[in-house]
């Protein structure tokens, strides 16, 4: 399999990220405006906390720095020992869509058992990604 292809689902992630950050930007600067919040008054993560109540997009941006990192990662141990198959891909892009699940409860209606749930999905494909890497990388 061509190891670009196994970066479109790293890409995809990107995009995420993107998406999310502009969704955070856009509710932040609007509640600055409408609460008349001045910047320098949220210039720490405590003094934010104190001031700005509608997190759920700050709150899932950082949680997409925590697990897909692990993602990231394994496509590229994937990519660089030519363990990339279709098995690979297929936990890549199913694990991609479970975070895209889980961002879109977040920054949406946010309702923490749905939420948890794609959570503990996605977590359960990325392990089951690494146990798959790991195998290969032991059996060969």
């Amino acid at each position: 399999m061509d190891s670009k292809t196994l970066f479109l689902p790293a890409a995809a992630m990107a995009a995420l990220s993107l998406l999310v950050w502009l969704r955070l930007y856009w509710v932040r600067i609007g509640q600055m405006r409408r609460d008349r919040i001045h910047p320098q008054s949220v210039a720490t993560s405590a003094q934010a906390t104190a001031r700005l109540t509608q997190s759920a997009a700050a709150d899932n941006f950082r949680n997409l720095f925590e697990l897909p990192v692990l993602f990231y990662l394994a496509l590229t141990v994937a990519a660089a020992t030519g363990l990339g198959d279709g098995v690979v891909l297929a936990l890549a892009w199913a694990f991609v869509a479970l975070r895209v699940l889980h961002s879109a409860i977040h920054c949406g209606y946010n309702r923490v058992m749905h939420r948890f749930a794609a959570y503990a999905a996605g977590a359960t494909v990325l392990w089951a990604l690494w146990g798959y890497l790991t195998w290969g990388l032991l059996s060969a």
